[in-house]
């Protein structure tokens, strides 16, 4: 699907063109004017009417904004930022569907909807973007939060459009980094609460929470990581078609990026320690319980030692026809395992 937004000279509001309307070259856009085309789960065809009929572009473009369709398996490009000859070329990877929305899960957390590392990597989406002087052209498979909101952004904020494509790229930026925040949040959140319950009931199921939680944060640090990489370079002021009027609203979205990416960065650390004390406080358990097992038995073989004496059945045994031999033997046992626990507690092992 195709959706064009025009905004011309002096427009106080965005036009809506139809497809079959648009110049048939981005050289018959009027100067004045500014160009949002948003390519939408685009047809082969569609994207050829646009990347190769209406704005030329190099057929490595083409290839990296194509690859979730040729490639559906491997999943999204990276975040990556270009520029040739006449246009920017700029792919981000928005927030996936499940790192967003939170299901309970058979732990009641929402962590049983987070995929495995290969269904995750082909899950996630991809925003692609060529901008040029006077159009905006954004491509994406999948249905994107951050160009919904955009798209009804400019439909209130009409004359936002006539600023051009770098300050409307920045829009979606702006909201998509956005959509880090709950997330990021809740996994703090998460974190905390397995921080309380951690020393007081280890156990298999908290470290497949663990585990997955990792993953998740895995992920999203991967992501921001690239991301912050590309906004640190489109705030340079490398970029002709980034003009230096937009380069303090992109070095906003820049800042929120790298507290994001630094939060998850503490959460990475902290799941790797909370891993680590799991397993520690799982083997002072394990001490624990062989200490006891270890006492028991130290006592067992005392009553042991006692009933092999006696059992021997020596003919000179001076108790072995001894009327109260039985209870004699059995009272000393009794005493021993007194003995016993009065020593280990004098040693507080108990």
């Amino acid at each position: 699907m195709i959706r064009i937004l025009q905004w011309d000279a002096d427009a106080t509001a965005a036009r809506h063109v139809p497809p079959d309307e648009l110049p048939k070259s981005h050289a018959d856009v009027p100067p004045s004017a500014v160009l949002w085309i948003d390519l939408a789960a685009a047809t082969v065809e569609e994207e050829t009417r646009i990347l190769t009929e209406f704005l030329p572009v190099h057929s490595l473009t083409v290839e990296d904004v194509t690859k979730p369709r040729r490639n559906p398996t491997d999943g999204a490009h990276l975040p990556k930022v270009e520029e040739f000859g006449d246009y920017l070329f700029v792919i981000v990877n928005p927030l996936p569907l499940w790192a967003k929305v939170q299901r309970p899960g058979s732990d009641g957390n929402g962590s049983d909807t987070i995929p495995s590392r290969k269904a995750a990597r082909a899950g996630r989406p991809q925003l692609s973007a060529i901008l040029t002087p006077k159009v905006l052209v954004t491509h994406h498979y999948a249905d994107l939060e951050c160009i919904a909101n955009v798209l009804g952004y400019v439909e209130r904020h009409g004359d936002c459009g006539g600023r051009g494509p770098d300050f409307l790229f920045h829009l979606i930026l702006d909201d998509m980094v956005d959509e880090y925040a709950p997330v990021v949040e809740r996994i703090a959140d998460e974190l905390d609460g397995l921080e309380d319950t951690l020393f007081l009931r280890p156990s298999p199921k908290l470290l497949r929470r663990l585990l997955r939680l990792k993953r998740r944060v895995t992920v999203l640090r991967k992501t921001l990581v690239l991301e912050r990489e590309v906004l640190a370079r489109l705030i340079r002021g490398e970029f002709r078609l980034v003009e230096a009027r937009e380069i303090a609203y992109y070095r906003n979205v820049y800042d929120h990026v790298v507290r994001y990416a630094e939060l998850i960065e503490s959460g990475r650390e902290m799941v790797s320690d909370l891993m680590q004390t799991h397993l520690a406080a799982v083997s002072n358990r394990l001490n624990e319980i062989m200490k006891t097992l270890t006492m028991f038995s130290i006592i067992g073989v005392i009553c042991t030692l006692i009933a092999g004496v006696y059992g021997m059945n020596f003919e000179h045994m001076p108790e072995l026809k001894w009327e109260y031999g039985y209870p004699f033997a059995l009272g000393l046992m009794a005493a021993a395992v007194v003995g016993s626990l009065a020593a280990f507690r004098w040693k507080k092992w108990l």
